[in-house]
């Protein structure tokens, strides 16, 4: 695979990651896991069931949303807000114990919106306007992204690599990114990828694309990772070989691949034996992890004692 970033200028610490990934197919699929809150109950479930920890941390960004409307937001909304206030410290202190971090950003839409603004639903923001130089939905899409970006220079100042996945789930219709179709999501991330790189100089970003639609594909030239989400029916455990096909379709290029999000996690000993090249997987959060209505216990434990599977305790330092 290549594994050479697509930011020329990245940080020795993202060429070790991707080296590292690059090499895995094969040999294993990092374990990951979703969190939400500072309390991150998940991990404390995963602990407490199987005595280990995933080797990859998700966290969330949704409180760090610069245009938060809390005179509209119900009380789901603001608990939600609130319960994720300052989790970059946990972050933080997930990257001194050496564990990998991505993060999500349920971005609440720069201007306009009420309740949960990142759904589509909930806003009025005009979207292709914020592709236009000069006008307010621009000048509010670049105040919003920069604001975010002094929030990741932290990590970068302490040489911290992080899993980077703007605009999540493009080809959908239910975020205000992608209400506009995949191609306005497509220029949306190029932009971001633009103004993170070129004029913030954000080099610790390994970039991570996530839509398997074809023609919305922004660019081996902006993307080092391609991935998807997925929700297979409860209790399903495969290897999702065919969806890993369908997202390679999306380039020519041998690019890591990664289920980015999932709800019934995948087989890691179909993985084991299939050798379908997923490098990572990272289970979404609450009851997709935290009760058995998807994955029962047994099964969540057999997945973290696999041979196959790679924890927290079994990465390598790579930074």
């Amino acid at each position: 695979m290549n594994y050479n970033p697509c930011n020329q200028n990245a940080s020795p610490e993202v060429k070790a990651v991707l080296k590292y990934m690059a090499e895995l197919p094969g040999k294993g699929v990092i374990l990951g896991q979703h969190t939400k809150t500072r309390q991150q109950e998940e991990l404390t479930y995963v602990q407490e069931v199987t005595g280990k920890l995933p080797a990859l941390c998700g966290f969330e960004l949704l409180a760090y949303s610069p245009n938060i409307n809390y005179e509209s937001c119900d009380e789901e909304c603001l608990k939600e807000v609130n319960d994720n206030k300052d989790t970059l410290k946990e972050a933080l202190k997930w990257a001194e114990k050496k564990g990998l971090i991505t993060f999500t950003w349920h971005w609440f839409s720069p201007i306009g919106g009420f309740d949960k603004a990142f759904y589509a639903r909930n806003t009025d923001f005009d979207v292709p306007k914020a592709l236009i130089a000069g006008t307010q939905e621009n000048i509010a899409f670049i105040s919003d992204m920069d604001y975010m970006a002094e929030q990741l220079k932290t990590f970068q100042e302490k040489q911290i690599p992080i899993l980077w996945r703007p605009f999540h789930e493009a080809e959908g219709e239910w975020f205000w990114w992608g209400k506009h179709g995949v191609g306005v999501a497509k220029q949306l991330y190029r932009r971001m990828y633009d103004r993170y790189t070129n004029y913030h100089h954000l080099n610790n970003l390994i970039w991570v694309w996530n839509s398997p639609c074809i023609e919305g594909y922004v660019g081996d030239d902006v993307c080092d990772v391609i991935s998807r989400d997925m929700y297979p029916p409860a209790h399903q455990h495969t290897d999702q070989k065919v969806a890993y096909e369908d997202l390679c379709q999306i380039t020519q290029e041998n690019k890591i691949t990664a289920i980015a999000e999932i709800g019934t996690i995948p087989s890691v000993s179909q993985l084991s034996k299939s050798k379908v090249p997923w490098v990572w997987y990272m289970t979404w959060c609450g009851e997709h992890v935290t009760s058995e209505k998807y994955t029962d216990k047994s099964e969540l434990n057999r997945s973290y004692h696999d041979a196959y599977a790679i924890t927290l305790d079994k990465l390598p330092k790579l930074y």
